[in-house]
């Protein structure tokens, strides 16, 4: 919902929004005028009523995996590692040794505990995004190996002449249902070739933005800096998750109409 407790508390926590409250609360202490602490108030109300409603910032919420128990998150983790070769497990390792140092850049500064609280589980949702990549683009290369492209394309063929000659309405009928079913998997073929080239290229950008984030933690000091960091991660988590479930559909479908038939079989 909406108005749901968890993104009203996830939008008063916000760094940002608890710097600009403090700062006004401390304006009003050194003046003693209550104006700033009243206007402060004021804006945290009508702040608090449209944030947490907007769906970009729900979207971001749950990317940073509010809807999930960390135990269940931990063994999605680990299930997603077992999955990997070990070279892919010692580069995932190697991006959680990044994480580790952003957020030990974050603690140095002000407020540093509660920034390093809000962005950790950003970053983690980040890199669980990056196994299920890796782990999506493993499913995908298991397909592309274990399927016989050419021949998938000489049964089309060969089927496609056959609907031509065919004067059997009945058979016709049944042949061109195998027969758009036939064409979608070789389209869904050629995707999955694309599709995985679209992966390496999402993977290669986490680092990159994983590396960036770590270069930009050494001389930030600014925690609303901090806050459109976690942003831009939150929007590469929710990217990253719509490429996923696109491939998991993908998979979906060749579970769905079955691996190819013998070769030389036929509807008769």
């Amino acid at each position: 919902m909406a108005d749901s407790p968890s993104f009203i508390k996830a939008a008063f926590l916000l760094p940002a929004n608890l710097v600009g409250l403090l700062t006004a609360g401390a304006s009003s202490l050194m003046t003693g005028e209550p104006l700033p602490a009243l206007v402060a108030l004021g804006v945290e109300g009508l702040y608090l009523g449209i944030v947490p409603s907007m769906k970009r910032f729900q979207r971001a919420v749950r990317a940073k995996g509010g809807e999930e128990s960390p135990d269940a998150e931990r063994k999605q983790v680990d299930a997603l590692l077992t999955e990997l070769a070990p070279s892919q497990r010692e580069h995932y390792q190697a991006l959680v040794g990044l994480k580790e140092k952003i957020l030990e850049n974050y603690r140095r500064l002000p407020a540093g505990k509660m920034l390093a609280s809000e962005s950790e589980p950003r970053l983690d949702a980040l890199l669980t995004s990056f196994l299920r990549l890796v782990s999506a683009l493993n499913h995908h290369r298991t397909y592309l190996n274990s399927t016989d492209r050419e021949q998938l394309e000489k049964e089309l063929r060969e089927l496609e002449a056959e609907v031509a000659q065919e004067s059997n309405p009945r058979l016709k009928d049944v042949k061109e249902k195998r027969l758009e079913i036939l064409r979608k998997r070789v389209a869904r073929f050629q995707q999955a070739g694309e599709s995985r080239e679209v992966v390496s290229h999402q993977l290669a950008g986490i680092e990159d933005l994983m590396r960036l984030t770590h270069e930009q933690s050494i001389t930030i000091r600014d925690p609303e800096t901090v806050n459109r960091q976690l942003d831009v991660v939150s929007a590469e988590v929710e990217a990253t998750d719509e490429t996923v479930r696109e491939m998991e559909r993908f998979m979906d479908f060749q579970e769905e109409v079955g691996k190819p038939l013998p070769h030389g079989t036929r509807v008769r």
